[in-house]
């Protein structure tokens, strides 16, 4: 395949800061393909500085652009609507979704992640029926919102859980909730093993209880994403140490059967590119690998070694370093490695690739590498948290050093700020900021929803979208 190199800039000007020369190398356009934002017509350029320059926010908490504004809907510390207990801790990954079906029309529904480890500020409320494992201080809240984004109702989702990352929604409006760990039993003071899916339903949550989805796979989850056709659920593994983590895909027995059915079981598999030990190796965007293997995950429940380091025969199984963010768009779905470096041990450096498997053709391509002097070069270290956008481009949380932003990536691949934090977690001497985290739109795309990791903070942002 033919790919496409540009020189362009942006600016946030606010406060001096600015985006630097950038390059690509792909196709930026391939990452909508299908997708009901490719399907609408182009938005009016949208020029070198997006949605404009960033305003300072008078009151230190979030700088938008002219014409945008935000409502903080909750806070690390507030009590929970529901009387349960305090807003947890690190706000992560989040989804949205529409009112239910015979309910409210207008109403808004977001499931929120708490990624706490055993050393959390504050915990997910412990709640009889919802609780999987007393110890874990990790889940997930839901709050309810109307209309004007006012929170109507806020509580606990599920808890026990522990270090709930990411995560992706189902076709039948439920949130699959990802453990990034794969802690024992007896480890960290944990009751039960962890590094499970587990199936939230954001209207009622007593629907889906806390019961893990162990055929899907124990070990260090990230992100999910479901193929509306076929039901097959891909799986993300964010490995923190060499082997690095694999990408997987899940056949269940009861596909698109709707809430509880992925209890039935199914087969997991890991994604084999003969020859390929090492994604990280392949650096030229538009590189394709046809007919992919996918090879049965010996023990999908790690009972004595970790899956990534088990035995997958005399073809090996593919790596890759930072696998996270993955999303369904088309015909095909996408996954994001967020950046290799050889110095921990990757074959390769990049700062960021964006893959595209298409499961009728089992072909997998290389669609963007992000880094300096080849590929489009984020301002921050690397992708994480990644979402499609109501002007047909990409919402892309920031995960990096120095000061925190959501950037938007046109279809034309111009890069530009659409968000900055300014909570600072550190000293006045040595500044620190949270990252930002679980982006995502309402159904009706007049607002994007998004979290500031620490200190936890979920705010919604309404304005001109469609400019």
């Amino acid at each position: 395949m033919s790919a496409t190199r540009r020189q362009l800039l942006g600016r946030t000007g606010a406060l001096g800061a600015s985006i630097a020369s950038i390059a690509f190398t792909g196709s930026v356009s391939e990452l909508f393909a299908g997708t009901a934002a490719a399907a609408e017509p182009d938005s009016p350029p949208l020029g070198r500085g997006g949605y404009g320059p960033l305003v300072p926010d008078p009151d230190g908490l979030l700088d938008l652009p002219e014409g945008f504004r935000y409502r903080v809907l909750s806070r690390e510390g507030d009590e929970l609507r529901s009387g349960e207990g305090k807003v947890p801790s690190h706000c992560d990954g989040m989804a949205a979704f529409p009112g239910c079906a015979g309910g409210h029309r207008g109403r808004t529904h977001l499931v929120r992640n708490h990624e706490n480890r055993k050393d959390a500020a504050i915990r997910v409320p412990a709640v009889p029926g919802l609780t999987y494992d007393p110890m874990g201080l990790g889940g997930c809240t839901a709050l309810e919102l109307d209309s004007g984004n006012q929170v109507l109702s806020e509580r606990v989702a599920i808890a026990g859980t522990a270090v709930n990352c990411a995560g992706g929604p189902t076709p039948w409006h439920t949130w699959l909730t990802c453990e990034e760990t794969e802690d024992r039993a007896g480890t960290n003071g944990y009751t039960k093993d962890h590094g499970f899916i587990f199936e939230v339903d954001p209207y009622d949550p007593r629907r889906t209880g806390a019961v893990p989805l162990t055929a899907m796979g124990r070990f260090q989850h990230e992100a999910i994403a479901v193929d509306p056709r076929s039901g097959v659920v891909y799986e993300t593994e964010d490995a923190f140490e060499k082997p690095f983590g694999l990408f997987y895909r899940f056949r269940p027995k009861k596909p698109l059967g709707g809430i509880g059915s992925l209890r039935a079981g199914g087969e997991l598999q890991a994604l084999r590119v003969p020859g390929v030990p090492d994604l990280s190796t392949i650096q030229e965007p538009g590189t394709t690998f046809d007919r992919v293997e996918w090879v049965d995950v010996p023990d999908p429940l790690a009972r004595q070694t970790p899956i990534r380091f088990q035995d997958f025969g005399p073809g090996g199984i593919t790596h890759a370093q930072k696998l996270e963010g993955c999303y369904w768009g088309g015909t095909s779905v996408y996954f994001v490695s967020s950046f290799a470096k050889s110095a921990d041990g990757s074959a390769a450096d990049h700062f960021g690739q964006i893959w595209r498997y298409d499961p009728d053709r089992r072909r997998l391509t290389l669609v963007i590498v992000f880094g300096p002097d080849t590929d489009l070069q984020l301002p921050g270290e690397s992708p994480d948290n990644i979402t499609l956008a109501p002007s047909g481009g990409l919402m892309v949380c920031e995960d990096g050093n120095g000061a925190q932003h959501v950037f938007g990536v046109t279809r034309r691949g111009e890069v530009y700020a659409m968000a900055r934090g300014r909570q600072n977690i550190g000293t006045p001497e040595e500044p620190e900021w949270g990252e930002f985290a679980g982006v995502t739109f309402a159904p009706d795309r007049r607002t994007m929803y998004v979290n500031c990791y620490t200190p936890g903070t979920t705010f919604a942002v309404t304005g001109p979208w469609r400019h």
